[in-house]
């Protein structure tokens, strides 16, 4: 295990024992929502199924509770992925809204933390671009990192992450003693668009789904998209379901297709696609769904969401 020599070791049991190894290949940057010492917070992880790696409070009392090479239970996909990465992750101390900046003490720390990694685990100097591509990030970055959606750790801290800890960590890393402004803003935009109307889908045809509209993106950008869609309990277990990204011209011609992704039965399904979209294209989806006496089937939710850079 790995503990952080600047960090008041505060050793978390039995999970520090108990649950698996990792190779950290991600930091990611939590709120509390509460105003919490690292000894607070401690105490609460004690009797939690949750846990971080790191805790630090206002006044930059930084505390590691598990080893980094050990998972914790933070970042839901990311704790530990089967390939046996991980993510670090830290949790610091807010209001309880965590809508409040971090303080120039919490920053101080984030970045000795950020540097610390990128020296002793080989974090790369960049922002995850994708939920599973090594480098830094906060919590709200991917949604493969919480289970139902969050806001943490806040605006206000985004723009901080983006214009000074992130660019903090990496000139400190490269031994720099001043900020140096990036030559571009690497933090993406984010995509949260859903749709709650029951759908009615023919077995055997290809139907366009809107969620806000039935343009996703607009190019030219990079992207990581996801698109959930819930089925009706009644949809047949044998049934096909297939997504497929597509993209168009500005009229809804011109189509170019993604590989179809294939999925089966009722219940939640997931999509994903991770690429370039050109310069006056739009991003689209569509399903199919086979059942094997033809009937239709009921898509009763959708919902999309993900990252994406302007290029």
């Amino acid at each position: 295990m790995a503990w952080c020599p600047f960090a008041r070791k505060m050793e978390l049991q039995p999970e520090s024992d108990q649950q698996p190894a990792i190779r950290p290949t991600q930091f990611i940057v939590h709120s509390l929502a509460a105003p919490w010492t690292a000894q607070r917070l401690y105490e609460y992880w004690k009797s939690s199924s949750l846990e971080s790696h790191f805790g630090l409070g206002y006044e930059g009392d930084l505390a590691q509770y598990i080893g980094t090479e050990t998972r914790a239970d933070s970042n839901y996909a990311a704790n530990r992925r089967p390939d046996g990465t991980g993510a670090v992750s830290i949790e610091t101390a807010s209001n309880l809204k965590h809508t409040d900046p971090w303080t120039d003490k919490q920053i101080e720390q984030l970045i000795r933390v950020g540097v610390w990694l990128h020296q002793h685990h080989g974090l790369p100097l960049r922002i995850c671009r994708t939920h599973d591509d090594p480098g830094y990030g906060y919590h709200r970055l991917h949604s493969a990192w919480s289970s139902g959606g969050t806001a943490c750790p806040g605006d206000a801290r985004v723009d901080q992450f983006r214009k000074v800890v992130f660019p903090g960590i990496v000139n400190r890393a490269n031994g720099h003693t001043a900020p140096v402004p990036p030559e571009e803003d690497p933090v993406p935009n984010l995509l949260n668009e859903s749709n709650a109307a029951d759908m009615e889908l023919a077995s055997g045809n290809w139907a366009g789904l809107s969620f806000r509209t039935a343009i996703l993106l607009v190019g030219p950008v990079r992207h990581h998209t996801v698109v959930h869609l819930l089925f009706g309990d009644d949809t047949p277990a044998d049934t096909v379901i297939e997504g497929c990204f597509y993209t168009t011209d500005k009229n809804g011609g011109d189509r170019s297709l993604y590989l179809p992704i294939r999925a089966y039965g009722a219940g939640g399904h997931q999509f994903t696609s991770t690429a370039d979209v050109g310069a006056g294209r739009h991003l689209r989806f569509m399903v199919r769904a086979r059942t094997p006496d033809h009937r239709p089937v009921r898509l009763l939710h959708r919902s999309v969401s993900g990252p994406f850079w302007t290029l």
